[in-house]
């Protein structure tokens, strides 16, 4: 079975937070949004060991990939890079059936940087969110200083290793 990269902390975030509101009302969070929280992260353990799933999914791919799992985790700025890459893109895999179907994947920024959070095996999606928009709006690099770039832009050094992963950018038609 081939190893997927997983961050334990996935899907903890927004119950987290959602834990601390509670409790400075003297509450607890409700049954329900635990159970939500658990059902996402029981349907991602799901999805990692489905065929249907990991067929045509770049998510599986890239979080099943050790040499890319590899540079994410070792460089801030290809993680950045990586997670912008996915905002505002979509992605064709290189092979005739998806070609000739026009099949294009692609994911929210929230998802694009929980893709990341599990290739990195550590954090969860708020850790790269907006991370590409700038000084004083998140975590952005308006200098470029880190090197990170803003989300829709796809660096030469990722188009290349997602091309090597046999996927390529695809911009979305203006309508």
């Amino acid at each position: 079975m081939t190893n997927v990269s997983k961050s334990p902390q996935r899907y903890s975030f927004q119950l987290e937070c959602a834990k601390e509101r509670a409790a400075e009302d003297g509450k607890e969070v409700p049954e329900f949004y635990e159970n939500f929280w658990k059902s996402a992260k029981e349907q991602d353990e799901a999805n990692l060991v489905d065929p249907e799933w990991q067929k045509g999914n770049m998510e599986y791919d890239l979080r099943s990939s050790e040499w890319m799992c590899a540079k994410v985790q070792g460089s801030d700025t290809y993680a950045q890079n990586l997670y912008a890459a996915m905002c505002n893109m979509q992605f064709q895999k290189l092979d005739v059936i998806p070609i000739l179907k026009n099949e294009l994947w692609s994911c929210s920024w929230r998802h694009a940087g929980g893709i990341i959070a599990d290739m990195r095996q550590q954090g969860d999606y708020i850790d790269w969110y907006c991370s590409g928009i700038g000084d004083g709006l998140g975590n952005g690099d308006a200098d470029g200083i880190k090197g990170y770039v803003g989300e829709g832009v796809v660096t030469d050094e990722i188009k290349e290793d997602l091309k090597q992963l046999g996927w390529v950018p695809v911009e979305w038609e203006d309508n």
